[in-house]
């Protein structure tokens, strides 16, 4: 795929800071790669160089709503891309407008060069089930905490701790109930691995 092969699609950027005291990623999908710089570093990967890219939900410690895409090329290339930036040390920025119209139009760009990547979405799937088993078998130490501290007549202890049970399962379930391990077509990114539209 050349420039002249996709007249009509112009270039898009994104950036973010993934720490504090790093250097922003900027990202910039041209017509036939995805360019980056990290102010002293760069580089260009061709779409159809691309060999995988794998899309999860990340939450972070004061962002509940993150995600992020990873692409690997045949050179070797890494690229990370979240949909959050830091600001300032105690605020993370939640980009989720121009994350999900930049991984969105990098998958059109991946479709229209008939790219061979492989696309999958959650976590690596070996890490991923020990996690579900660990926080299974934790649910139901939890859940028996509960139950003993109400048969034992500590119904302040009981409730303290059932609170704490609902919040483990909210927070993990859905994090686990969004990163299940799988696979996805290049023209259909998985709405779950995306922010969702306001």
């Amino acid at each position: 795929m050349t420039d002249a092969d996709l007249p009509d699609m112009p270039e898009l950027n994104f950036s973010y800071r993934p720490s504090v005291l790093g250097a922003a990623w900027n990202f910039r999908l041209t017509p036939e790669a995805i360019t980056w710089d990290t102010g002293r570093r760069g580089g260009r990967v061709p779409y159809d160089q691309v060999t995988r890219v794998r899309m999860s939900f990340r939450p972070a410690t004061l962002q509940s709503q993150r995600f992020l895409t990873e692409i690997w090329s045949r050179d070797g290339t890494k690229l990370r891309i979240a949909s959050t930036s830091w600001k300032s040390m105690v605020v993370l920025e939640r980009l989720d407008d121009g994350y999900r119209g930049f991984i969105g139009e990098l998958h059109r760009r991946l479709t229209a060069a008939a790219s061979r990547a492989d696309f999958v979405r959650g976590t690596n799937p070996p890490l991923y089930w020990i996690g579900l088993a660990v926080f299974v078998a934790s649910a139901l130490a939890i859940a028996g905490l509960v139950a003993r501290s109400a048969q034992a007549g500590a119904r302040g202890a009981a409730l303290l701790v059932g609170f704490f049970l609902i919040a483990f399962l909210w927070q993990a379930g859905n994090y686990f109930r969004r990163n299940r391990p799988g696979r996805y077509r290049a023209n259909a990114p998985p709405p779950d691995m995306l922010p969702a539209q306001p």
